[in-house]
C-alpha cells in the first residue's frame, strides 16, 4: 500500500503546551482520511506541519513521500490546502484572487474554475470584501481543488456553507477520491466524516484516540431504543430484558394511559432484543441506527483502558502499512 500522508511519532510543543503527542497516521493514496477532535486537540496543528506553516519538534511526516520541509515549492504545489482561518485580500474579485493562487500553484485551467463556481453557486466577479463568509469559503475551496493536487488537506472546509453546498462539496470530495486523489479533511460535523471518510483518526489532548473505519465506529456505537409496552407490570417488564447483552440504562414508566414506556442504549446487534420484545405485547418500537457521532462522544469521555475494552480494532500504524 503506498501512503501519501504519514507521520511517525509527531510532537509539538509551544512554550509549555504541548499541541501534538506522539501522533502517528499512514492514509494511503486514493482515499479519504477524516480527523475529529475537539478544539485544541492537534488537527490543525498536524495540517500545518504538512504544509511546512510549522515544524514538528520531534517526530517526523512526510507527504507524497518527501518531508515538507525538504519538498519546498515543488511539492507544495502539489497539495490543495483549506485553512481553518480563511484570510483572503478583499480589495480585487475572485476571479482575480484566483488567478494569483493559479500563478503560485501552477497551470489551471479556466474552465476548471467556472466549472467549480458555477457548482458551488459563486460571483468570481465580486469584491471579495463583499463576499458574505459562506462565499468566502466557496473561494477558498475552489482555491485548494482548482489545480486537481495530489493531496488535499481541508481543515473545517464546510464552516459557514449552508446544507446544501456542503453536499455539493462531500461529491467534490468523492470525484477527488476516484480521480486518485488523496484527501485529508477535519469537520466538527460528523455526518460529513460518516459520508465520504474511508478511515477516520479521533484525536484528544495532541493524542490519536484511535483510527478505525468509520464502520467499525458504527459497530461499536450504542443504538438507542424505546418501546411501548401493553399488558404487563414495569417489574415484569424489566426482569424480562435485563438478561440481554448489551441493553444499558434500561428505563420503564407507566405513561398516563397506562401503557408502559421503554427506554435504554443497545450496544451490538440488536436481535436479542427483537426476540426478546416478541415474547411481550409492544404497542411500538424504535431503534436507531448507530452512527459516528455517538461512537466519537463516547470515545470522547472515556478512558484509554475503556477505550481499549471497546474492542475497536485499530488500523496498520504507519510502519506497519508500508511492510
Amino acid at each position: 500500500m503506498t501512503l501519501a500522508i504519514e507521520t511517525v511519532n509527531l510532537t509539538k510543543t509551544f512554550g509549555s503546551r504541548q499541541a501534538l503527542r506522539g501522533v502517528d497516521l499512514a492514509i494511503p493514496t486514493g482515499s479519504v482520511f477524516g480527523v475529529i477532535g475537539p478544539n485544541g486537540s492537534g488537527k490543525s496543528t498536524t495540517m500545518r506541519i504538512l504544509l511546512d506553516i510549522v515544524r514538528p519538534t520531534s517526530g517526523s511526516a512526510t507527504v507524497l513521500g518527501r518531508s515538507p520541509r525538504e519538498g519546498g515549492i515543488g511539492l507544495r504545489r502539489r497539495i490543495g490546502y483549506l485553512p481553518g482561518e480563511l484570510i483572503l485580500e478583499g480589495r480585487v474579485t475572485g476571479r482575480a484572487l484566483l488567478t494569483h493562487y493559479a500563478s503560485i500553484s501552477g497551470p489551471v485551467s479556466p474552465s476548471r474554475v467556472a466549472d467549480l463556481a458555477e457548482r458551488l453557486g459563486l460571483d468570481l466577479t465580486l469584491p471579495v470584501r463583499s463576499l458574505s463568509k459562506g462565499n468566502k469559503q466557496k473561494l477558498g475551496i475552489i482555491q485548494a481543488f482548482m489545480h486537481d493536487p495530489h493531496v488535499l488537506v481541508l481543515d473545517e472546509p464546510t464552516s459557514g456553507l449552508d446544507p446544501l453546498v456542503q453536499q455539493i462539496f462531500l461529491d467534490l470530495v468523492r470525484e477527488a477520491r476516484e480521480s486518485g486523489q488523496t484527501v485529508f479533511l477535519s469537520s466538527h460535523v460528523l455526518s460529513e466524516i460518516e459520508q465520504v471518510a474511508d478511515e477516520v483518526a479521533i484525536l484528544r489532548e495532541g493524542r490519536v484516540v484511535t483510527t478505525s473505519t468509520v464502520e467499525r465506529l458504527r459497530e461499536v456505537a450504542q443504538r438507542r431504543v424505546r418501546a411501548s409496552i401493553l399488558e404487563a407490570t414495569p417489574g415484569e417488564v424489566t426482569a424480562h430484558l435485563n438478561t440481554i447483552p448489551g441493553l444499558n440504562g434500561l428505563t420503564v414508566a407507566t405513561a398516563p394511559d397506562g401503557t408502559l414506556s421503554l427506554t435504554g442504549t443497545l450496544e451490538g446487534e440488536p436481535d436479542a432484543f427483537v426476540k426478546a420484545l416478541a415474547a411481550l405485547h409492544v404497542h411500538d418500537v424504535s431503534i436507531e441506527m448507530p452512527n459516528l457521532e455517538d461512537a466519537v462522544l463516547q470515545l470522547y469521555s472515556e478512558s484509554d483502558a475503556e477505550i481499549a475494552a471497546s474492542g475497536i480494532t485499530t488500523t496498520p500504524s504507519a510502519q506497519e502499512a508500508t511492510r
